[in-house]
Parts: structure tokens; C-alpha cells; sequence
């Protein structure tokens, strides 16, 4: 695919990487979560913890710190690309935002981004504003400032070669073509190693060019049966940060494909 806008960012006063400016950041060496109380988290105490709580002497086992996830939808910024079949990872991301109340406005590595938490699990939603193919400039600051790891890393994208309103999770892989992706994987330092969530947008018709396509807005009927991918989208990422990535795999690549509407 060619560069959109080359790798210039739509937001101009968004320097090439400052620490953000909102409130309620998550520090990068802090505790992410708030204070809860320890039968909370009683079920989860191993033998060795146990054991102290009977001795009176023993002091607590300190909770360990969490690290957020970091959710990334790649698309292009400004209102010519909204809709398009190659801003389908923003959308989604909008979709978990509102899913989640979690306001996705504040700007920071040449990104917008938005925190909250999905049950007691810290999550950052981020769209690039860098166009699709320097995604990796955006996305690599995050991951580096904060010290999130790769496997705590979903990104979201459209893919030609799925059927249309498909969704597919992995583990890992290439880029598959996709220059959003291997943009990150560049500023990954060459590693593959992190999950990634594909949404089917379907061949181009005829002879028509894949970039041209890709540009398009969806017809009404296509939009229809995208919002119900949505939905399933967002109960996956509610399952990957609740209950594992295995049961959120299972639960995306295990669904039936949408009857054709109409």
C-alpha cells in the first residue's frame, strides 16, 4: 500500500515523543491499580502467603504492580479517511471506548489516548495519528515509556484477505503485507511477538486497485453487518483481559460468519 500523507501527523502541535499531559497517567514505575482490600484478592494467595498469614510475626505479601494493556486500532486521521475500510481498527477502539466509558481525547506520542480499567485490569486505548504506515513511531513510544510488554500489546487492523466482517486473534505473526504492522514490528526491534486482532474488509471487486479500495467507505448494508462484528469485538477484548487470551481466542475464531443481510 502507498504512504498516506507520508509519515507527517494530522495533530501539529503533538511533539515527536512527550510524556502526556493528562491527568490520571499511569506512571511508568508505579502502582496501576488502586488500593483493594486483601480479601480480594484472597483467592489467588499461594501456600507460602498463607502460611505467613498464620505466623503473627510474618509481615503481608505485597501485591505485585499491573501492567495496563495497551490496545492499538491503526486507521489514518481526519474526517477524509472516517468510515473507510482501512480505519476499521479505530472504530473498533471507539467501539470499546464507549463499550467502557473510557474517553479516548487526550494526546500524547503523536497518538490519541484514552485509560480506564475493564474490571480491575488497567487498559490504554491508543489510534495513531502518524497515517497508517508510520504507526510504529506511535505505538513504539507508548510501549517503551510505560515498559508494557509485547504480549500485553493487541493491535487492531483491517485485512484484505479475511471475508468481510470476519474476525481473526493471534498470538503472533508477520505483517502479512500490511504496512501498518510492519511499521510496528520495525520499532519492535524486528519482534513479532505480540497479539493482534484482524477485522476481514473483503476483496476489491473486479480490477480495481487495493489501495483505491481500501479508501472506500462501506455501503449501508456492509455497515450493518460490520456493528455486529463490533460487538463481538468488544465482548473479545473483555474476555482477553478477564479470562486469558486462550478464551478470547476461542470465542473470535470459533464464531460463525454473518449471514449475508438484506
Amino acid at each position: 500500500m502507498r504512504v498516506v500523507g507520508g509519515c507527517m501527523i494530522s495533530l501539529a502541535p503533538i511533539a515527536a515523543v512527550r510524556k502526556p499531559s493528562f491527568r490520571h497517567s499511569f506512571p511508568p514505575s508505579k502502582t496501576l491499580i488502586p488500593s483493594l482490600p486483601v480479601q480480594r484478592f484472597s483467592k489467588f494467595s499461594t501456600s507460602a502467603s498463607m502460611a505467613a498469614l498464620d505466623s503473627p510475626q510474618a509481615p503481608p505479601e505485597p501485591q505485585q504492580n499491573k501492567k495496563p494493556w495497551l490496545v492499538v486500532g491503526l486507521g489514518n486521521p481526519g474526517k477524509k479517511y472516517n468510515g473507510t475500510r482501512h480505519n476499521v481498527g479505530f472504530e473498533l477502539v471507539d467501539a470499546i471506548a464507549e463499550a467502557e466509558g473510557i474517553s479516548v481525547t487526550s494526546v500524547s506520542f503523536k497518538s490519541l489516548l484514552g485509560k480506564g480499567y475493564i474490571g480491575d485490569v488497567p487498559i490504554m486505548l491508543t489510534k495513531p495519528q502518524t497515517f497508517m504506515n508510520c504507526s510504529g513511531e506511535s505505538v513504539g513510544a507508548i510501549v517503551s515509556y510505560y515498559k508494557i510488554p509485547l504480549k500485553q500489546v493487541l493491535v487492531i487492523y483491517d485485512d484484505l484477505d479475511l471475508p468481510f466482517a470476519k474476525m481473526r486473534l493471534l498470538p503472533k505473526g508477520g505483517h502479512g503485507g500490511h504496512n501498518g504492522m510492519r511499521s510496528i514490528i520495525d520499532h519492535f526491534k524486528g519482534s513479532r511477538d505480540f497479539p493482534r486482532l484482524r477485522i476481514g474488509i473483503g476483496r476489491p471487486p473486479g480490477k480495481m486497485d487495493a489501495v483505491n479500495f481500501v479508501l472506500r467507505p462501506f455501503t449501508r448494508q456492509e455497515r450493518d453487518e460490520l456493528n455486529f462484528t463490533f460487538q463481538d469485538g468488544v465482548e473479545a477484548i473483555r474476555i482477553l483481559l478477564l479470562e486469558g487470551f486462550n478464551k478470547s481466542a476461542t470465542f473470535v475464531n470459533s464464531a460463525k460468519p454473518l449471514k449475508q443481510l438484506g
